[in-house]
């Protein structure tokens, strides 16, 4: 899989989804300050316009200088800095559509809390109405202190989305939780609070990746996918709001939030009875895993020996569950189905056939296909250009996009359908 852009390696790294949006980061004082500056290259990457302030602590470690280098405009510093406008601190209500508070000191979150208007930041939190994300980092003592969870409660009883700290060493020293979240969830927060929410209340299910089939003790049968696509429609539908499961194959090591449950299996005939458990409680269900259509009878649980083959060996297939065609059949009344399709073809065009047929042989509302013998589109590739067709009888032929383009697109088809 290639280096993401933004260098956080989630699926949503290279989405133009959020080009234009305004987004407003405070930066209190902690040694977690410089990853401040990795979010802030983050969101202005995909073309958010960001903003940025930072308190009188956050500016003993960094400076505003290193947030305009990299493309923060403007950088706030103190309530009446000399050449500031006298109402900044009421700038991000009026422009930013979410802010994100990252690193939130034990101190920041008392004055968020309680209404405190003593500072820059604390003064356009106070006046800022849109969705808040907070992403706290102190000593582990500090942030299991009562008081800091008071504040931490009051924050979330009123709307704020809080991006808990991580457990580990921090730079006090100690161990415990306290550290500042990993960037790819704080990052991810953002984007879902600048997200449009109209997968609100839908649960939602994807399968994603390669299943590997035994035919030894140490060796399989599988395919190169990296479950990137069912990772971006994942995390697509949870920014729109859905709650999403994965069923993931073996070795997918795409970052995911959180929230996202998320159940691991590694052959095709497990992928089918944790889909098939799954899937009653489901309203949308994304089939993007590349399944094996057949595993091969096992030798037994040992490592097969090539001096009992001396002369070669034949290995018997027998063919593995459906797992799209028998849950699209059996579904309930309003459940939707997404079916993906990996195919060789010489062109674009050529896929569209390919697409009609399975979906009428799948049953599902939206079948998107690519071309796996494409090296812009496939297996391990950011990017898929796709043949997408459904029910209605609608086609279209996309370009070569990110697979993040890809699972927006589908979603909000899936939606219509």
């Amino acid at each position: 899989m290639s280096e993401a852009k933004s260098g956080l390696n989630t699926p949503f790294d290279q989405s133009t989804h959020f080009e234009r949006k305004r987004l407003h980061l405070g930066v209190c004082g902690s040694i977690a300050c410089y990853k401040a500056a990795d979010l802030l290259r983050a969101w202005t990457g995909m073309g958010i316009h960001v903003s940025a302030t930072l308190t009188p602590g956050a500016r003993r470690f960094v400076t505003p200088l290193l947030f305009e280098s990299l493309g923060a405009l403007p950088v706030y510093e103190d309530m009446f800095s000399p050449g500031q406008d006298v109402f900044s601190h009421l700038e991000p209500g009026q422009h930013a559509e979410a802010m994100v508070v990252a690193p939130a000191s034990a101190d920041a979150l008392f004055r968020l809390a309680h209404g405190a208007a003593s500072d820059m930041l604390a003064a356009q939190a106070l006046a800022f109405d849109g969705p808040l994300i907070i992403a706290p980092a102190m000593n582990p003592r500090m942030w299991s202190n009562p008081a800091t969870q008071a504040n931490i409660d009051i924050l979330r009883q009123r709307g704020a989305r809080v991006v808990t700290p991580a457990c580990g060493g921090t730079a006090c020293g100690e161990q415990g939780e306290g550290r500042l979240a990993p960037l790819h969830d704080i990052f991810l927060a953002a984007l879902r609070a600048l997200a449009p929410q109209d997968m609100a209340g839908k649960r939602v299910m994807v399968t994603l990746g390669p299943t590997r089939e035994a035919w030894d003790g140490v060796r399989f049968w599988s395919n190169p996918s990296t479950g990137l696509m069912g990772a971006a429609l994942a995390v697509c539908a949870w920014l729109r709001g859905a709650e999403a499961t994965v069923v993931s194959g073996p070795g997918v090591r795409v970052r995911l939030p959180r929230e996202i449950a998320r159940v691991d299996v590694v052959s095709a005939r497990d992928m089918f009875e944790a889909a098939s458990g799954l899937w009653p409680n489901m309203d949308m269900g994304m089939f993007t895993a590349a399944v094996a259509d057949f595993s091969p009878q096992p030798f037994g649980p040992h490592k097969f020996k090539k001096i009992d083959a001396p002369d070669g060996l034949t290995v018997a297939f027998t063919p593995n569950p459906d797992i799209l065609r028998t849950l699209a059949h059996g579904r309930k009344p309003g459940q939707k189905v997404l079916g993906f399709a990996a195919e060789t073809a010489p062109d674009m065009k050529a896929l569209l056939p390919l697409a009609h047929a399975k979906l009428q042989g799948k049953k599902a509302d939206v079948l998107a296909a690519n071309r796996i013998n494409s090296t812009d589109s496939g297996f391990g590739t950011p990017t898929n250009a796709m043949a997408v067709v459904d029910a209605a009888g609608h086609e279209e032929i996309w370009p070569t996009q990110s697979k993040a383009d890809v699972a927006w697109e589908l979603c909000s088809w899936l939606l219509r359908s």
